[in-house]
């Protein structure tokens, strides 16, 4: 699941592996529980640079390690689908990806009344300004779900659809 802040993986992530029967994972999660400290807190403490390594460390272990099944959803932060190595990662893996699109207003909506700290949603322009420069990475996703107006498990009815049918072309080639 790849998208921006707010977009839905991870309700959605979870909604579809209660579906699917498979194992969820939340990449924030999986580095703060590594790390011991909170996204927020490894931003404030350590930087973005910092942050965006130990993402990409963790992707790679959580590919290596769990995708081996096929049967994991992972919700990627806002930013992980954006770095090449990350990109090339879920490729060299055949990881499917969906991006959750909404509009600008409704992302950042649902970020001003979902509670979380969010180190790079805290000013409205810098906000808008990294929903622009990651357009064009996501834009690399397989499929793409608008999640406007529609419940967790209404998107995740749509994501298991895509993937059933994708997983049936893999079998056949």
């Amino acid at each position: 699941m790849i998208g921006f802040m707010g977009a839905g993986k991870t309700t959605t992530g979870k909604a579809l592996a209660h579906r699917l029967g498979w194992k969820f994972c939340d990449l924030d999660d999986v580095i703060e529980d590594r790390e011991q400290k909170t996204v927020a807190q490894i931003f404030a403490s350590c930087g973005e640079t910092a942050f965006r390594r130990m993402e990409s460390a963790a992707l790679r272990t959580l590919l290596q390690d769990d995708a081996a099944s096929g049967s994991l959803i992972v919700a990627l932060g806002g930013g992980t689908f954006v770095q090449p190595e990350n990109r090339a990662a879920l490729e060299q893996a055949e990881a499917i990806t969906v991006l959750l699109e909404a509009p600008l207003s409704e992302l950042r909506r649902r970020c001003a009344s979902d509670g979380k700290k969010r180190p790079l949603a805290q000013q409205a322009e810098k906000f808008d300004q990294l929903f622009a420069e990651r357009r064009a990475a996501y834009e690399g996703a397989q499929f793409k779900v608008d999640t406007l107006d529609k419940a967790a498990d209404e998107v995740a009815a749509e994501i298991e659809q895509l993937v059933k049918a994708a997983r049936k072309v893999e079998v056949q080639k």
